[in-house]
Order: C-alpha cells, then sequence, then structure tokens
C-alpha cells in the first residue's frame, strides 16, 4: 500500500508514503479505571515517507545516487523496515539491500536499451588508456625492426666483414618467418587474453634486438634477424584486429591512423636516436652501432613488462567501464552489421575453421593483399634505406640521420589527418577508397620524381623531395587499407583470419624491397626507384578494381527482393559478409 503526498514546509517535493508492516496483536493498554493493564486487539501500522526526487536520474548515474539518497532518507531505524519490502512493492528510485541495483542480463539482445550511455565519453575512455599504450608498442617494433638501417651507416657492414648481398639476406630473412606466424597470432591473441600475448611477444623481440647488438659475424646477424621476425610477426596484425574487437566500422580509421603513426614517430625518432647514441662509440668497448641495439632493445623490455599490468583485453572486461558501458560497448560491436540492412542479428563468435578457410579464398582479401603490397613495399624501402639513400646524395651519416625527421614527422601528420576524414566520411555513409587512392598517388609521383631526378644526375634537393612526398603518401594508406578491408570482413574469426592472412603475405613484400636498393646501384637506385613505381601501379590497380567489386556486390543486393527474409538469422551469421543483408563498405 501506498500513497503519495506533500511534506508540509516543502510543498514542492513530493513524497511516497510507504506502509511497511501491519500487525495484528494483543497490546497493553490501561483503563482509566483500573491501574492494570488489559488485552485488546489492535492494529498498529508503522509509516515512513521517502522524497521522491523532481527530475529523473541519468541512468549512468544511478546506482551513486540511489545509494546516497538511501542513505539519506531513512534512519537507521527505519533501514530494516525498508529490507523487508518486496522489490516489486519498491518505488522506482530506492534501492534496498535485497534487490541488485542492475542485472546485466537485461542489456543482452538486439533491443537492449542503452540510452543512458554517454558514447563521447566512452570513447574517450577507450581512448585514453588503449592508443597510446598501443602506439607505444608499435613504436619500439617499428624501431627495433629498422634500426639496422640506422646501425648499418655506423659502420655495421664493415665491422663484421659483410658483402652487399649478405647485407640484404639479413634484411630478407626477416620477412620469411615475419609473414608466416602473422595469421596463426591473430587466431593466437583471439583465444588467449591481448594483455599477456602482446607484452610476451615484445620481451621476445626486445631480447633479439638486444643480441643482435652482441652479435661478431654475419652468420649470428642472420640468426637473429629470422628470430627478430618471428617475434615480431604478431604485434601490428594483432593491434590491427585487438581495435576491431573495441571500436565500430565508422570509428576505426582514425584509431588505426594514430595507432600507425607511431611509426612515422619511430622513423623520425630512429634517426635522432641513432645519431646520439652513435657518439657512445668505444664506450665499454663497443662500436656506436652495437649500442643503437643494446639501448633500444633494453628500452623495448621495459616497456613490455610494464604493459602487463597496464593493458585491458576486451570491452566486456574492462575495468575502466561502468557494467551499462561494457554492455553497450561489447552490444555495439556485436550488432553493428546490422546497421545495414536494418535486421537485428549478432556476428558469429564461435570458431571454426571454415571461417578460417574462407577467409583465405576471398576474393576481396586476395585484392586487398595486392593493393596492400602496394603500400608496404615502398614503406619497408623508406624505413630500410631512406638513411642510406640521403647519405649516397651527399651528406654525411650524422646530417642523413637528421634529415629523415621532418619527413617521418610530415607523414605523421597526414596519417592522422587523412584518418579523421576517412572516418568522417564513414559516418556520412560516403566512400572510404579515395582516402587509399589519392595517398597512393602521392606515392607514384614520389618515386617518379627521385627517378627522374637521379637519373639526370642525381640533384640531391629533387630526390630528397621525391621520398619526402612518397613517405607522406605511404603513411595515410596503411591505416586506410586496414581498415577498408576490416569493415568488409563480417565476424569475428573470419576477420582475424583474413588481417593476418593480408598483412602476413603483405608482408612477404618487405623481402622484395630488401634487395631493390643494392649496394653497386647507388648513388642513384634508379632501380630500387622503378620496382616501387610498377608495384604501386599495381596496388592503385587493386584498389579501383576492389571498388568496383564492392558497388557491383552491394547493386545487386539492393535488387534482391528478399535481403535473406528466408534465411534464419545463425545462418545470416554464420555467412558473414556473404549474408544477403550485408552491405560493403565502398
Amino acid at each position: 500500500m501506498r500513497c503519495v503526498g506533500r511534506v508540509r514546509g516543502n510543498t514542492r517535493q513530493p513524497v511516497v508514503i510507504h506502509v511497511l508492516s501491519i500487525n495484528k496483536g494483543p497490546i497493553n493498554k490501561r483503563s482509566p479505571a483500573s491501574p492494570t493493564p488489559f488485552p485488546t486487539s489492535q492494529t498498529s501500522i508503522s509509516l515512513f515517507c521517502v522524497p521522491r526526487p523532481l527530475y529523473p536520474i541519468s541512468p549512468h548515474k544511478t546506482s551513486k545516487h540511489k545509494k546516497s539518497m538511501a542513505d539519506s532518507s531513512l534512519s537507521d531505524r527505519e533501514k530494516p523496515y525498508q529490507d523487508g519490502i518486496h522489490a516489486e512493492h519498491q518505488e522506482p528510485g530506492l534501492i534496498t539491500n535485497s534487490a541488485p541495483v542492475k542485472d546485466e542480463g537485461q542489456w543482452d539482445g538486439p533491443d537492449a536499451d542503452f540510452s543512458g550511455v554517454d558514447r563521447a565519453v566512452v570513447l574517450r575512455k577507450m581512448d585514453m588508456r588503449l592508443i597510446p599504450v598501443l602506439a607505444l608498442l608499435y613504436l619500439l617494433s617499428f624501431l627495433d625492426r629498422g634500426n639496422i638501417g640506422n646501425a648499418n651507416i655506423q659502420g655495421l657492414s664493415e665491422d663484421l666483414g659483410l658483402t652487399g648481398t649478405q647485407y640484404a639476406l639479413c634484411l630478407t630473412v626477416f620477412f620469411f618467418t615475419y609473414a608466416l606466424f602473422e595469421l596463426p597470432s591473430n587466431l593466437l591473441l583471439k583465444k588467449l587474453r591481448p594483455s599477456v600475448w602482446l607484452p610476451s611477444i615484445m620481451v621476445a623481440w626486445g631480447t633479439c634486438t638486444i643480441c643482435l647488438g652482441v652479435t661478431n659475424n654475419y652468420a649470428g646477424l642472420l640468426s637473429v634477424r629470422v628470430f627478430l621476425g618471428l617475434a615480431e610477426a604478431g604485434l601490428f596484425p594483432g593491434v590491427s584486429y585487438y581495435l576491431t574487437m573495441w571500436y565500430c566500422s565508422e570509428e576505426l580509421a582514425i584509431r588505426q591512423g594514430l595507432f600507425f603513426s607511431a611509426a612515422s614517430m619511430a622513423g623520425a625518432f630512429s634517426g635522432l636516436l641513432a645519431f646520439a647514441i652513435a657518439k657512445m662509440d668505444g664506450v665499454g668497448g663497443y662500436e656506436g652501432w652495437r649500442w643503437i641495439f643494446i639501448l633500444e632493445g633494453l628500452l623495448t623490455v621495459i616497456v613490455a613488462c610494464g604493459a602487463y599490468f597496464i593493458m585491458y583485453d576486451f570491452p566486456d572486461t574492462a575495468s575502466f567501464l561502468t557494467p551499462q558501458e561494457r554492455a553497450w560497448a561489447s552490444h555495439r560491436l556485436k550488432y553493428q552489421g546490422s546497421k545495414r540492412s536494418g535486421r537485428m542479428i549478432a556476428e558469429s563468435e564461435k570458431f571454426e575453421w571454415r571461417f578460417v578457410k574462407a577467409a583465405v579464398m576471398d576474393w576481396q582479401v586476395w585484392l586487398g593483399t595486392i593493393m596492400f603490397i602496394g603500400i608496404v613495399c615502398p614503406l619497408y624501402s623508406i624505413s630500410l634505406f631512406l638513411p642510406t639513400i640521403i647519405n649516397q646524395l651527399g651528406y654525411e651519416a650524422a646530417t642523413a640521420q637528421l634529415l629523415t625527421i621532418p619527413i617521418y614527422i610530415s607523414a605523421a601528420i597526414m596519417c592522422i589527418g587523412t584518418s579523421k576524414l576517412s572516418d568522417r566520411a564513414a559516418k556520412a555513409g560516403n566512400s572510404r577508397w579515395p582516402y587509399i587512392f589519392w595517398p597512393m598517388i602521392a606515392i607514384l609521383v614520389g618515386f617518379i620524381i627521385a627517378l627522374a631526378a637521379s637519373a639526370h644526375g642525381g640533384v640531391p634537393g629533387v630526390v630528397y623531395a621525391g621520398v619526402f612526398i612518397t613517405t607522406c603518401g605511404i603513411y595515410p594508406a596503411v591505416p586506410g587499407n586496414i581498415t577498408w578491408i576490416a569493415n568488409n570482413l563480417a565476424g569475428s574469426y573470419k576477420r582475424a583470419a583474413g588481417m593476418g592472412f593480408q598483412i602476413g603475405i603483405g608482408n612477404l613484400s618487405g623481402a622484395m624491397a630488401s634487395n631493390f636498393y643494392r649496394k653497386r646501384d647507388k648513388p642513384k637506385f634508379i632501380l630500387g626507384h622503378a620496382l616501387n613505381i610498377g608495384i604501386v601501379s599495381l596496388g592503385i590497380a587493386a584498389v579501383m578494381t576492389l571498388r568496383w567489386n564492392y558497388a557491383r556486390i552491394n547493386a545487386q543486393r539492393d535488387r534482391d527482393e528478399s535481403d535473406g527474409a528466408d534465411i534464419n538469422d545463425d545462418e545470416i551469421a554464420k555467412m558473414g559478409d556473404r549474408a544477403p543483408t550485408f552491405r560493403y563498405t565502398l
């Protein structure tokens, strides 16, 4: 029983009067004529008043607000009565010890209500806790992978007695193990905890980098590079896939861009750091190039140990989110494919080998891989040989290291800006492909300039301008490529396998790129520039073919009147991007 009234003295504040208990039984009552008590029967009613708030309580503040209201409204004497009220008779907005604040089960299913979740606040929480850590990991990965180029111009080849062919082979073997382990690593990341897997492989490659600094011959250098590729294989595809487990398709490019821009900052940082560390030449009896490996590898191991404690696994276990925010973050990823068809169907989360096979056999993964090769081959050409290219233009080794810095900083700015524009276009329902196509055109133009200048005498300033333009095109194109393919692979495990396969096979082009700029071709490196022009052109053709096929399939599915109405939800989920309800992002 309850009634609503107002408390005198506070006429604007409505209250709810709860009947806590009705007890019938004998009570003691004294007769005016008799001093002795005699039994009688009377109903005793206990009441208390609780103010009802005039304004609605924000759902994401409910627990805290309700607890404080209950504590302030009930005296210690009244709380036991409140605990005895059955939940169905309690006033909404009042918490008791006997009823839970929120059942997380009511946030399950396609119709769950998340009106109280502030999307911007949750994304900001994710960004602050995920992106800086991931960017730092990739910065160190790229630093340890490419520092052999910095070490070489500080005397690595001369001190170890390497021929040009031997040095090129040391670069090449890295990519074989690197590419081989990328797909399995992505599947392991899905099965294991990212907060354990990623720091563990980081410790492994940091240790390998330190070993590079103490090797004394060609065989030792070659062997360590093999294991370095194996250890680093899981990071880039792993983090690229890891981001898809936190962010929706239209939010992904800028996060991929922020993460990948760490690679360009690593390029700038690598040149600056190598310039400083090389001054330690002779310290402890070690050459300067050895200290580059030792100190950078040691930094990686230290950061990896800290990463064990600061990395998070998945949204549904993120301690920095409230229960409702965790449910919202998982729900929107689970049903994001439904936004394109209006049919609320959750992605399949059960592992089956057929998803791996479907990814490997998918035409879009192969076209995406060709596109990726057209970007990654120039990327490794630049990262491995940029100091050498600049050095051969007539600049001293120290100056060559410093001249790489403005190139990489500009590339980072272009990477973040282009990625942001790509996400903005996706949110507006527009295409992503132009944000890959035009950066690839910039790569092509840059190499053409470098080739033309080299062929006519190798004018240093013009060649430098060419590689500058090329680098500013490479770094925006990589996250654009990864995001576009990730958006169009539906199904968690198919996406994991497809991204791992694309990045793994694509990175084999690094083995080719490591042989493009041969010692006997210096100082013009005409062959290297020409080969990159051909590969970039092939990648641009893949972009256009992929875009045309996506548009063709979308139009075909739009014409299908049934739109999958005769297929049940479980089958639609297992079909992934092959489902008639799915629409590709152009």
